[in-house]
């Protein structure tokens, strides 16, 4: 597996993947209305440029193939975290997250915190991270719930 900063070039990918995943991975945490209020938000094409822009964006890949990708905001928020459906539960995640660890000590950061989806909460639990809050957040007037999450980091 390699690493590479995203460029504009992989953000047709990078959401194809995003929206598979969320339609196969997290179906047992939300029912079909959710994950297409959720999917949604590739819409706001805005949104998306910006973080291939302003934000650390890690790729994962696999023969050239992106297997996963996980960003920083501001040195300390995971805003996207996402690994490929066909590739679940190989290591990729761990990988990702330990490189965007290193990059927030970079940026000394004291925490790392991230919106976690139900799915994903047992991750990020295992990551050290801390529950601070069950959020309800409304989307094409859907509720979706995830939760605010914080972990200290050690020098």
């Amino acid at each position: 597996m390699d690493f590479k900063k995203a460029t504009i070039s992989d953000l047709k990918e990078m959401q194809e993947m995003y929206i598979e995943t969320i339609q196969w991975i997290c179906k047992n945490d939300y029912n079909p209305l959710q994950i297409n209020a959720w999917v949604s938000g590739l819409n706001d094409t805005e949104r998306w440029l910006k973080v291939i822009h302003s934000q650390y964006v890690l790729l994962a890949l696999v023969d050239d193939k992106i297997v996963g990708y996980g960003t920083l905001k501001d040195g300390n928020y995971i805003d996207f975290f996402c690994v490929h459906k066909d590739f679940q539960r190989q290591g990729i995640a761990d990988k990702i997250f330990s490189e965007l660890e290193i990059e927030a000590k970079k940026e000394n950061a004291k925490t790392i915190s991230a919106d976690v989806s139900i799915t994903a909460k047992p991750f990020f639990e295992k990551k050290g991270f801390n529950t601070k809050a069950e959020q309800k957040n409304i989307r094409l007037g859907v509720e979706l719930i995830n939760y605010k999450m914080e972990k200290e980091l050690k020098k």
